[in-house]
């Protein structure tokens, strides 16, 4: 398949993408495996460019030592696609008859291991994504089954812990993300209100977080979570059609996406004057947001940066039993934002580096009420960068 007017929209330069796969292969060295066969959509969008709607159907990137680029494999309808949105040559992109979504005999991993074997790579070591959600296990087995002279290991996590560093330009995208989502974070200060109806409010954010700044516009984010009232004891609870009512609080947890790359933020909200139980959380935990701060800065441990949070909220007579934060980037449905890496979390000995990207994720939730609290930073050669500073309390809408 060709396109007479093959416009490539990849957000970054082809010399991005190589060395990407440059860094991915001298993993893949150190771990003698030969063959990777990617199949996360977030590290086929790192490997390629690569972000159509399609992981609903088998696809996959396969990076081989021997390969001077990597294939596209998926359905023959989105080869248009990956023509589009990646630097790749038309003849490392590769498709299968929609046959194999539909025949319960056939598979698009059929498609995987009959290109292997066809450049001679049938007793390869290959690589698989098997902790990932887009290689089933039916698609493994007709994987294994094509390939029967190759040996298997498992290479989870392999891409994404080349992705924890960012590259210059990918720093450069996240920022825009930022103002994104600072753009959504105002709109949801601004729109949430007594008597407006909580789905009108999120339409309202999304609206914002697509339609942009007017000089960048908005990929279709993570579905920002907004449990309100007695909810608000939950983390991962979203919008209803009721109406909001007054003295009542709305945990917001949104994020900015540009090129599928996301930056984190999330506040409270209450509608009248707060409670004072709502006011000494808040003020607990944006005072171990600061403490943590301090920390973030290139040699420190995830451990050492999560510890001095967890120490400041419990001079204040409070205990968090969840992790308080991650690295984010690049995401997609199937595996949100968060990239399953280094973890702000205790026993994590990961090492902060410059251009990593950590959603500080802040939230507490009290017996009797919660407060959400978040933002992205990325580690720099002295400290650290904000990517979305907005207010830094609790926000009373009286």
């Amino acid at each position: 398949m060709s396109l007479p007017d093959r416009t490539i929209q990849a957000p970054f330069p082809k010399a991005e993408y190589e060395s990407r796969v440059d860094r991915v292969k001298g993993r893949m060295e150190a771990r003698g495996i030969d063959v990777l066969v990617s199949t996360e959509p977030a590290n086929i969008a790192y490997l390629t460019g690569y972000d159509a709607w399609s992981w609903y159907t088998p696809q996959a990137v396969v990076v081989a030592l021997d390969l001077d680029e990597p294939l596209w494999i998926g359905r023959e309808q989105d080869m248009a696609c990956a023509l589009w949105a990646t630097h790749l040559d038309e003849r490392s992109i590769l498709g299968y008859s929609d046959d194999h979504i539909t025949d319960v005999d056939r598979h698009g991993m059929d498609c995987v291991a009959g290109q292997l074997v066809a450049r001679g790579l049938g007793a390869a070591r290959i690589g698989t994504e098997d902790d990932g959600i887009c290689l089933t296990p039916r698609g493994a087995r007709h994987l294994r089954a094509g390939v029967p002279g190759a040996s298997f290991v498992d290479a989870d996590l392999l891409v994404n812990w080349v992705r924890t560093v960012k590259s210059p330009a990918e720093i450069d995208v996240m920022r825009d993300a930022g103002r994104l989502a600072l753009t959504g974070m105002r709109t949801a200060v601004e729109v949430i209100a007594p008597g407006v109806r909580e789905c009108d409010a999120a339409a309202e954010i999304y609206r914002a977080l697509i339609a942009g700044t007017g000089d960048i516009g908005g990929d279709a984010p993570w579905r920002p979570t907004m449990p309100s009232g007695a909810k608000t004891v939950t983390p991962h609870l979203s919008w209803t059609d009721a109406p909001y009512p007054s003295e009542t609080a709305v945990n917001i947890e949104l994020g900015g996406c540009r090129h599928q790359y996301h930056v984190g933020l999330s506040r409270t909200v209450h509608l009248g004057p707060a409670p004072e139980p709502l006011r000494r959380l808040a003020g607990a935990t944006v005072a171990g947001f600061h403490a943590m701060l301090e920390r973030v800065e290139p040699g420190a441990t995830c451990d050492e940066v999560q510890g001095a949070f967890r120490a400041e909220v419990a001079r204040h007579g409070y205990e968090k039993t969840s992790r308080c934060g991650y690295s984010i980037g690049l995401g997609f449905p199937t595996g949100a934002w968060v990239e399953r890496t280094a973890s702000l979390m205790e026993g994590d000995r990961t090492v902060l580096e410059p251009n990593m990207t950590f959603h500080l994720v802040l939230g507490m939730w009290a017996a009797e009420s919660g407060f959400m609290f978040s933002e992205t930073v990325a580690v720099t050669e002295g400290g650290f960068e904000a990517l979305a500073p907005f207010e830094r309390e609790l926000v009373v809408k009286a």
